[in-house]
């Protein structure tokens, strides 16, 4: 991700590695590629390359053709960093804060997002929560608060770029690094190299605001069956944390990236044979809420996805106040977002009471009945001013100031910064 024009994200990249100055031996490559190559017996113990993560130990003699591809990507800086050697070294962009999205209608299980813990702001158990209301962030609300600034001010705005180089030169490294060799052609709306039946391994540069890819290999997939049966058993274990990490990691760099700028997290669900890695870019100290991310087997990297397009500056723009953009909640304008659920909600909605069946209608309402019409109470006690993705109508992308509200029970609410004057509310 490119943030000052004045430096290549690989020379910076270079420019920040501790070993920088250091210089290789001469045999210092020729090691690395043997080591790639060789066979798992004869590799040192604990000796574990980034290239066996990409490769699948049935198709050893396909990747071996590559080997000199993933070998370079180990050997960017020459003896300095080794891509996706321990998750220790791999968020060197630091502890930034949580992404914000501006998406509504978010259900419970994409609310805990961002890498966040499921415990942050978990409320007591006796705190009652109209499930019909607060889950979803929307229905009848009414939002507190007390002592938010009253001052505006102006934020850096972002915006993905799509067009600072010609799409082909984007995909030809990113499907080198993932072992395609065939060129890219142009059809169904993005940019395809490898096959798009997905018979084989292919990825697609779609012509979006954010070049977003996808990629697939179906020779990796633990879940595809090799017979053709309609369901199998997955086999195979899921790779670490740190073989995760430095594929993801790698293919970034393939792509023209700077690990440097990115924060990685990796998980795996139990019993899974796969594990994913993400990777969020990070401006500002913020993380954006648009991540590259990655799924892989025991053999090898099945499956991927991200956004080619750099980010660059838009300049700054007018932002209202902490007080401003909490009115933003209740104004149907803006339709503020629940985006995290406080754990006592997140607790119900997955784990819903048994339903009983009715022996018996309802009663029968009666004259001068009061309307049921609960309205959720909401104390906002805490905001943030950060930057959040927001797509246009014309595909474009832009990384806006948005605000951050967390309330007393750990629900989390978003609302765009941006002053009025600076909204198009036309609806053509």
């Amino acid at each position: 991700m490119n943030h000052d024009d004045e430096f290549d994200p690989v020379d910076r990249l270079r420019a920040a590695d501790p070993a920088g100055d250091v210089e290789p031996r001469p045999d210092f490559a020729d090691e690395i590629i043997a080591r790639v190559t060789a066979p798992e017996a004869e590799r040192p113990a604990g000796s574990r390359p980034v290239a066996d993560i990409a490769a699948a130990r049935s198709h050893r003699r396909r990747w071996q053709s590559i080997a000199a591809v993933a070998a370079s990507v180990l050997i960017i800086g020459a003896a300095g960093y080794a891509l996706g050697a321990t998750s220790g070294a791999a968020n060197l962009a630091g502890a930034a804060s949580p992404p914000i999205s501006l998406q509504t209608g978010a259900s419970p299980e994409n609310m805990v997002e961002g890498g966040r813990e499921p415990g942050v702001g978990a409320g007591t158990a006796d705190q009652k929560v109209s499930d019909s209301i607060y889950p979803s962030g929307f229905g009848r609300n009414f939002f507190t608060a007390s002592g938010l600034g009253s001052a505006g001010a102006a934020a850096q705005a972002y915006a993905f770029d799509p067009n600072a180089a010609p799409i082909p030169d984007r995909v030809a490294p990113l499907a080198a690094a993932l072992g395609i060799v065939s060129p890219a052609e142009l059809g169904d709306g993005g940019w395809t190299a490898g096959p798009p039946d997905g018979s084989a391994p292919s990825v697609t540069v779609s012509l979006d605001g954010m070049l977003s890819f996808y990629y697939q290999n179906p020779q990796t997939n633990p879940w595809l069956c090799a017979d053709g049966a309609e369901a199998c058993q997955p086999t195979g274990q899921a790779p670490s944390e740190d073989a995760a990490i430095g594929a993801l990691r790698s293919i970034l760099v393939a792509a023209g990236r700077d690990p440097g700028m990115y924060e990685f997290t990796s998980h795996v669900w139990e019993g899974s044979p796969t594990r994913t890695a993400e990777a969020r870019p990070v401006v500002d100290g913020q993380r954006l809420d648009q991540a590259w991310s990655v799924e892989v087997a025991e053999a090898g990297v099945f499956s991927a996805n991200g956004a080619v397009a750099d980010v660059i500056k838009l300049g700054e723009y007018p932002v209202v106040s902490e007080q401003e953009a909490f009115e933003r909640l209740s104004d149907p304008r803006f339709g503020g977002a629940m985006t995290i659920l406080p754990m006592n909600s997140r607790e119900s909605a997955d784990a819903p009471d048994e339903w009983v069946p009715p022996t018996e209608p309802p009663a029968t309402p009666r004259a001068g009945a009061s309307l049921s019409w609960p309205v959720n109470e909401v104390q906002i006690v805490s905001a943030r001013l950060g930057l959040a993705s927001q797509w246009q109508p014309d595909g474009s992308v832009l990384v806006l100031p948005a605000y951050e509200f967390t309330d007393a029970n750990g629900g989390v609410w978003s609302v765009v910064a941006v002053d009025d004057s600076m909204l198009d509310f036309s609806s053509d």
